[in-house]
């Protein structure tokens, strides 16, 4: 009898035993198909069919082309998971989270982890990413230069943090913006002004005559002093990493101000040589000196002969020993370049670089930093390392004596010297910018039913050619982000000899932005493209949909086949066709026949998203 008690307590706990298991498990998967709705972690694989190429998982190859055979576009699924609220803000390539997963052993000394490390195809993130809590339609330009909404980016620390510099304010359910900066707290116009002044420039206008067209601003905080160099008609490229200061690229294109996410660390910035008339850092906490002024030799690389370099910093003015030492270490480097200090006033500084070759080879030999090889290629910048060298110029510019550019605004329209680096006549540049001229019309009279004068602010072109599509634009009150591909030869530096501006990017990669920073997207063969690359399609539009603010557009002009196969995208994704047209043939197109396509995003939130902001 006593064995038989004991088996039966046995028992007991045996059952026991198992229905906790049961449980524990029945809430491990609630929880697991739960989480799985909202978002995918870095390493989820249920939707790597759906983004790596069209079949199944199971007969995908790395070989495999993007379309199937007679434009089968394989299984679409019915809606894609919608990130959590955390990853609002991300951004796949400059995400901390991903380095600190993948244990990637960077020198933070060298600002490697303000660099781009983007996930493999197999961890990247496969959900839509929602708009914060209370989201709105961003303020319209002009009046966005002054006053965001809180709600589409609820951070202020800066606001606290800088509130002695006047960087921004909060002011009931707006973000202010009163012109302020670090070194310039009564407002960026009077220290445009004051600079302009310093060299002398007719009515203290910093684009002096059309000749100051295009600027580099590192370290440019929240942008305030590329907002005011606009209404001069000069446009910077404002840059800076996603470090302690995060947000500030944000709020810059919130605002509605050209911005990109990039950092003086290891490689070269994005852009061809001779790209900028004017770099400016103003108390911008960089170390010049560093590896034998190794970023100092990365702006000289992308300043035009007789660029300008204005650095406002306590080494330029300040008497401590240590401010002394720097400015007597980067006196003597910058002479060894053979710049020249163009004007010196207060806390700021000017430096100048030369018009020609002719200081480069009067220096003594053996002098630090060299000339670069002559095997150097200074306009190779997709994740090139850079070199602590000068870069001299063309025999081209040495006999000229500069760049040879039009003033602004004729520059847009005048064939630029360096379009015969590629092989092309100014004939091919102006039927190039007439072909364009026509497709942007047609482009807008597809939009004109759904946009007012207003609507549309930042624009990204993902395929630009030379520019001719932002040309186009010049009469409308917007800029355009002209994107390069990364293979193949630079042509991004006839679009700065332009005065517009943009960056080399591959769209196998995400790019680098905050979601939700663009108002219209131009893919001009950029699908094809992909194919091409064997690239997958469906990971490019849900970076596309990240890029793209709520009640954005798109507009595509490929093949019609790759045309309906995103049309198949179009619900699970939120999209709507706006318009379609049969492109008219013209010099441009290659091949197929092409379609444009006109899709707008749709204004839609999570249920958290919901309920608080009601």
């Amino acid at each position: 009898m006593s064995r038989g008690r004991a088996d039966g307590s046995q028992n007991k706990r045996l059952i026991g035993s198992i229905l906790v298991l049961v449980l524990i498990c029945g809430l491990l998967y609630v929880y697991s198909g739960r989480s799985g709705s909202s978002a995918l972690e870095y390493g989820g694989k249920s939707l790597r069919k759906f983004s790596s190429y069209l079949g199944s998982e199971e007969d995908v190859e790395e070989s495999s082309p993007i379309l199937g055979e007679d434009g089968d576009v394989g299984f679409v699924p019915k809606s894609f998971p919608v990130c959590d609220d955390r990853h609002s803000e991300l951004i796949p390539c400059l995400d901390r989270n991903l380095i600190y997963q993948s244990r990637l052993k960077l020198d933070l000394s060298l600002m490697e982890h303000y660099e781009r490390h983007c996930p493999l195809p197999e961890r990247r993130f496969n959900c839509l990413i929602p708009p914060p809590p209370g989201y709105k339609v961003p303020v319209k330009w002009p009046k966005s230069r002054d006053e965001v909404w809180k709600a589409n980016i609820p951070h202020t620390h800066l606001a606290t943090e800088k509130s002695d510099q006047n960087w921004m304010v909060v002011k009931g359910e707006k973000i202010v913006f009163p012109g302020g900066g670090t070194h310039f707290h009564y407002g960026a116009d009077k220290y445009i002004a004051s600079i302009a002044n310093m060299l002398n420039f007719p009515n203290n206008n910093i684009n002096n005559g059309g000749k100051i067209r295009t600027v580099l601003d590192v370290g440019c905080g929240v942008a305030s002093f590329g907002a005011y160099l606009l209404s001069s008609d000069v446009i910077a490229m404002s840059l800076a990493p996603n470090d302690v200061h995060q947000n500030q690229i944000q709020f810059a294109l919130e605002r509605g101000i050209p911005a990109y996410l990039g950092v003086l660390g290891t490689k070269r910035l994005p852009y061809p040589s001779r790209s900028f008339e004017f770099a400016h850092c103003s108390r911008c906490r960089i170390d010049w000196l560093q590896r034998d002024g190794i970023l100092l030799l990365e702006l000289d690389r992308v300043l035009k002969p007789g660029g300008y370099f204005v650095y406002s910093s306590p080494e330029a003015y300040a008497q401590d020993e240590e401010d002394l030492r720097i400015w007597k270490e980067m006196s003597t480097l910058v002479e060894r370049m053979c710049w020249k200090i163009a004007s010196k006033k207060n806390q700021t500084v000017i430096w100048e670089k030369p018009l020609t070759n002719d200081c480069y080879k009067e220096r003594k030999p053996g002098t630090l930093p060299p000339l670069c090889k002559s095997t150097d290629d200074p306009d190779a910048v997709w994740g090139v390392n850079m070199e602590a060298c000068i870069t001299p110029y063309s025999e081209q510019i040495d006999r000229a004596g500069g760049s040879g550019l039009a003033p602004w605004p004729a520059r847009l329209t005048t064939p630029p010297p360096r379009l015969a680096d590629f092989g092309y006549s100014s004939h091919m540049f102006e039927k190039d910018s007439e072909v364009w001229q026509q497709r942007v019309e047609d482009y807008w009279n597809l939009l004109k039913p759904k946009i007012e004068s207003n609507t549309l602010r930042n624009i990204m072109d993902m395929k630009a050619h030379i520019g001719s599509f932002a040309a186009a634009l010049k009469d409308k009150d917007v800029w355009v982000m002209n994107v390069v591909p990364e293979e193949g030869p630079n042509k991004l530096k006839i679009i700065y000899d332009r005065g517009l501006i943009g960056t080399v990017h591959s769209w196998c990669e995400a790019f680098s932005t905050y979601p939700r920073t663009y108002d219209l997207l131009h893919a001009w063969t950029v699908f094809s493209d992909m194919e091409r690359k064997k690239c997958s399609a469906v990971d490019l539009m849900i970076e596309m949909d990240r890029i793209l603010r709520p009640k954005g557009f798109i507009i595509i002009r490929d093949k019609p086949r790759i045309v309906e196969f995103v049309k198949t995208y179009l619900k699970t994704l939120h999209w709507e066709i706006v318009a379609t047209a049969e492109a008219s043939q013209d010099s441009e197109q290659q091949g197929e026949d092409e379609t444009v396509v006109v899709i707008q995003k749709k204004m839609w939130r999570t249920s958290e998203s919901v309920r608080d902001s009601e």
